[in-house]
């Protein structure tokens, strides 16, 4: 067996905009163990898990605006992270008003 093949994070240049039901959301504090603290855009904080495809390929830290899909049960305090957004992403989520955060 070879080792994982871990894409550049510079050459995905797909924008990835929520759909219905998602949310963004800026990390706060990570907890260990592939949890994280997130501070949704509708004002709640949620304890999100990082989405098993993310989990070795993505480096999420605290001030990363991520997207968070809510769980269908326990939806305003749990949820997953689906999406991690680099720093030019950010900036155009802000030039098109999808960022209030």
């Amino acid at each position: 067996m070879g080792k994982r093949k871990i894409t550049n994070e510079g050459k995905q240049d797909q924008m990835i905009l929520p759909s219905t039901g998602d949310i963004f959301g800026v990390a706060i504090k990570m907890l260990g163990a592939d949890r994280i603290m997130v501070k949704c855009q509708d004002g709640k904080d949620r304890l999100c898990r990082i989405r098993g495809k993310l989990k070795r390929r993505v480096w999420i830290r605290d001030g990363d605006i991520v997207l968070v899909s809510p769980w269908d049960f326990q939806s305003d305090t749990r949820g997953d992270i689906f999406w991690r957004y680099r720093q030019n992403q950010v900036t155009w989520l802000r030039d098109r008003k999808y960022l209030t955060i």
